[in-house]
């Protein structure tokens, strides 16, 4: 097994199969051997070893916070008292509407993004971001459209051969 941190190499095996697994992710992994003409366990082996390597990560459903009732989408910068942001960024953890928060560099020192159902109850939820200890002050901004969705399909397809993931 590698180092922890070392690179991973991936073939152009394993650029087929992440390509496979995003074009059509709801696929079985014995479809995907058939399409790429490769024995299922080859292929089984190397989903295991990509996940294993942190490429492959997580199996939950994608679910749109709109289709919830949570049709505002904003973004808070956090700007933290020193010393403060393990905190800060835990109690973010146990906010609901609290759906990213990243720590950052320039004008601040984390954002969230953050979700509501109304403009009130974003509100209220900047509110409760502003009340946790460590907290000196946010800038909220509300998204009106989304442009471009979360996507990696278009990393994976531009990867060069031979590139070396970090792991």
């Amino acid at each position: 097994m590698d180092e922890p941190g070392a690179g991973m190499d991936l073939d152009d095996l394993d650029r087929a199969l992440l390509l496979a697994l995003l074009e059509r992710p709801r696929v079985g992994l014995r479809e995907h051997a058939r399409a790429l003409g490769i024995a299922r366990g080859t292929v089984q082996a190397r989903f295991l070893r990509l996940q294993e390597r942190g490429v492959i990560v997580g199996f939950e459903p994608q679910v749109d916070p709109e289709a919830l009732g949570y049709d505002v989408h904003a973004f808070v910068t956090l700007h933290i008292t020193q010393g403060r942001l393990d905190a800060v960024a835990e109690h973010l953890a146990t906010i609901p509407e609290v759906v990213e928060a990243h720590t950052i560099t320039g004008d601040g020192d984390l954002w969230a993004r953050v979700v509501a159902r109304t403009n009130a109850h974003l509100e209220h939820v900047v509110q409760g971001i502003i009340g946790t200890p460590g907290v000196e002050r946010t800038r909220t901004e509300i998204a009106l459209t989304e442009r471009v969705a979360h996507r990696v399909l278009p990393l994976v397809r531009a990867l060069p051969r031979g590139a070396r993931p970090r792991t």
